[in-house]
C-alpha cells in the first residue's frame, strides 16, 4: 500500500509540473511541486517625463544654432520652476540632412537637429506647468510621461514574498490531503514582472488648449505600479 501510495504521489507531481508553463522539474519521491502568482501595487514616487529637441534650418550651423536656442529656453523652464537643469538627463542627439523626394534627383532642402531628454520628478505638481510651458515655447514635438517606483527592486521583492506564500499553503493543502506534513524547500524559481503604461502627449495638441484650462493631468490620480511574480517551488514529504 505504500508503494501504490508513492506512486500515485510521484505521478501527480509530474502532472502538476507538466502543467506549468516554466522550467520542468524532475519529479521526485516524497516530494510536491507547486506553482503560484504573487501581486503588489503601491502609489508611484516618481515622475518621468521625457521630451526631445527639434530644430530644422537651410544649414547645419543654423540647425545647430537653433537647437542651442531651445535647449536654453528649456533650461528657463526647468529653473522657473524650482529645478535645476543638471538633473535632466540629456540622452541622444543627432544632425541628418532633410532631402525633398518629389523628384527623380532628391535635392537637399536642410538640415534636422533631434535630442532627448529626460526628467524625473518628484514632486507631481510642477508636471502639469512644465509640460504646458514646452508646449507654450515651441520647442518639443513629443512629450512622454509615466509614473515609476524608485525603488522597483523592493517592490519586486514584496511580490515574491506574496507569490511564495501563495505557493507554500498550496503545497501545504495538497500535503495535508495526502495526509502527510509538508517538508523543507529543496527548489524555486521566481519570474518577475512590472506593469508601467506611459501616457503619451503631443505638443501641438497641448498648444491647443483654452487659456486657463486645467491640464490634462490636473486633478487625476497617478496610476499605481502593479509588479507581478511567479514561483514555482518544489517542498519535501514528511
Amino acid at each position: 500500500m505504500k508503494t501504490a501510495f508513492l506512486l500515485l504521489l510521484t505521478l501527480l507531481v509530474c502532472s502538476v509540473a507538466f502543467g506549468q508553463d516554466r522550467p520542468t522539474v524532475t519529479a521526485q519521491p516524497n516530494s510536491v511541486f507547486v506553482g503560484a502568482d504573487g501581486k503588489f501595487e503601491a502609489n508611484p514616487d516618481t515622475a518621468v517625463m521625457q521630451f526631445n529637441i527639434s530644430a530644422q534650418e537651410a544649414t547645419s550651423r543654423e540647425a545647430y544654432d537653433h537647437a542651442s536656442k531651445s535647449a536654453e529656453q528649456v533650461r528657463q523652464i526647468l529653473r522657473a520652476n524650482g529645478i535645476e537643469p543638471k538633473s535632466a538627463e540629456f540622452g541622444y542627439m543627432s544632425l541628418q540632412p532633410v532631402y525633398d523626394f518629389k523628384t527623380a534627383k532628391r535635392k537637399l532642402v536642410g538640415y534636422r537637429v533631434n535630442a532627448n531628454v529626460s526628467l524625473k520628478l518628484k514632486d507631481f505638481s510642477k508636471i502639469a506647468p512644465i509640460v504646458q510651458q514646452l508646449a507654450d515655447a515651441d520647442v518639443t514635438e513629443t512629450q512622454s510621461l509615466n509614473y515609476t517606483l524608485e525603488d522597483i527592486d523592493a517592490a519586486k521583492a514584496k511580490a515574491v514574498d506574496d507569490a511564495y506564500r501563495r505557493a507554500r499553503e498550496s503545497a501545504a493543502a495538497l500535503a495535508r490531503s495526502a495526509g502527510r506534513g509538508l517538508g523543507e524547500l529543496s527548489y524555486a524559481s521566481v519570474d518577475t514582472f512590472e506593469n508601467v503604461r506611459p501616457m503619451v502627449m503631443a505638443g501641438a495638441m497641448m498648444k491647443m488648449n483654452v487659456a486657463g484650462a486645467p491640464a490634462p493631468t490636473e486633478e487625476f490620480t497617478p496610476q499605481s505600479v502593479s509588479v507581478t511574480a511567479h514561483v514555482n517551488a518544489l517542498f519535501g514529504l514528511k
